[in-house]
């Protein structure tokens, strides 16, 4: 039966890759662009990267409510749904730019967010036929698709900037265009029906306070929200941090390909990884790569500093989300999916949120220059960090522990 399962899951699998690859390319497009963009329209330089936090807070809020959809209805409805969302957000934001209004920017990244949320269940429908064996694999590997994103959103983005005298208008029509053409791959997908199709609850379902009190499961979401925080809040600036050390818009665009492919190009053997040392020293290696990226950043503001930076930050993540996924999908049973989902992609975009907020006041804000913005940044870093590893010693001196 498994040998059966997961050739339906590797063909579930290429085609998610496939979307992560196409619909995927808006992501590193709108965040090149999106800090920018509300710098040039927002009454205040400390709100810039306000429409990049309105795009979290947009995935944080519809996490709960898609995940429970998707356990009812299906994955197909939730991922036609996102797709749909983002083609209307860039279209909204398209028009918040000709007529220069930072509100309308504002609800366009709002259901931006909602196309991020369901793109992050495109890792939780690559197990959903897969075996236990193969489970790893296929969430690494669907998210090794953003590897292709990585190399299509950036330069897609250099080539449609200048298509408008509007700035940035061509990069928000080109996502429409990604998000319409990217829907039609759903079509081939084939998942249950529901979620809830192919198991049968045994027990009664643990309550999200219950399911918090599992040390797996807390921790896994932890790492989870640590490690997507952290690349968040030092991404977030790095346009602004680089256009600001008097480097090109280019230059930003090439740094933030380069950190988008480290973030899964790993991907096509960290599952392996996964099951040779086990998950909690993957996680672990992620948050110390992590902490190596902080250590980067702080040590210069040359060009080469910020693509050595943003590597690390991508490798770390990969390592520390892929990690913590992979844990918290073998610490609930399969009636629990809908809501442990639901609620780990909540909590991680809630503190998302939170970072690409500060990121933006850190960077503006916090200092004379953009240096001491970026460095404040980079120090923002270390309480989460420590966070982090002290989650993971917990759980692994518990799992010591007599029973």
């Amino acid at each position: 039966m498994s040998e059966i399962n997961d050739t339906i899951a590797r063909r579930n699998v290429l085609i998610l890759v496939a979307a992560q690859a196409i619909l995927g390319a808006q992501m590193p497009m709108i965040f090149v662009v999106g800090g920018l963009a509300g710098g040039m329209l927002a009454p205040n330089i400390c709100l810039a990267t306000l429409p990049i936090s309105v795009i979290v807070f947009g995935s944080m809020n519809t996490a709960p409510w898609i995940s429970l959809l998707m356990q009812r209805s299906g994955r197909k409805i939730g991922f036609y749904i996102g797709a749909l969302a983002g083609a209307f957000g860039a279209a909204v934001s398209a028009y918040g730019l000709c007529v220069s209004s930072f509100t309308l920017l504002l609800v366009g990244s709002y259901f931006t967010g909602i196309y991020m949320s369901a793109q992050g269940f495109y890792r939780f429908a690559a197990i959903d036929r897969a075996s236990e064996t193969f489970r790893p694999k296929a969430i690494s590997y669907v998210l090794a698709g953003g590897l292709l994103s990585a190399v299509i959103g950036p330069q897609l983005n250099k080539l449609v900037e200048g298509y408008s005298v509007v700035p940035f208008l061509g990069t928000y029509a080109a996502v429409v265009m990604l998000n319409l053409v990217g829907m039609a791959l759903f079509i081939f997908l084939d998942l249950p029906t529901r979620v809830a199709d192919r198991v049968q609850a045994t027990a009664k379902s643990r309550t999200r306070i219950e399911l918090l009190r599992d040390p797996r499961i807390l921790v896994a979401i932890i790492c989870a929200m640590v490690s997507y925080a952290l690349m968040n809040l030092v991404m977030t600036s790095t346009p602004l941090a680089v256009v600001g050390c008097n480097f090109t818009r280019n230059n930003a665009n090439d740094i933030v390909s380069a950190h988008v492919l480290a973030m899964f190009a790993p991907s096509f053997f960290t599952g392996h990884l996964i099951a040779r040392f086990g998950v909690e020293k993957i996680i672990g290696a992620g948050i110390a790569i992590l902490a190596a990226a902080g250590i980067v950043a702080l040590s210069g503001v040359a060009l080469g500093n910020f693509f050595v930076a943003l590597i690390l930050l991508g490798l770390g993540w990969n390592f520390g989300f892929i990690g913590a996924t992979t844990m918290l999908s073998s610490a609930h049973s399969p009636d629990e999916r809908g809501a442990v989902q639901g609620m780990n992609d909540m909590l991680v975009y809630g503190l998302v949120t939170v970072a690409s907020l500060a990121s933006g006041g850190l960077m503006n804000c916090s200092g004379g220059d953009p240096v001491e913005g970026w460095n404040a940044v980079n120090y923002a870093m270390v309480p989460f960090l420590v966070l982090a590893a002290w989650s993971l010693g917990w759980l692994a001196m518990r799992s010591r522990r007599p029973a």
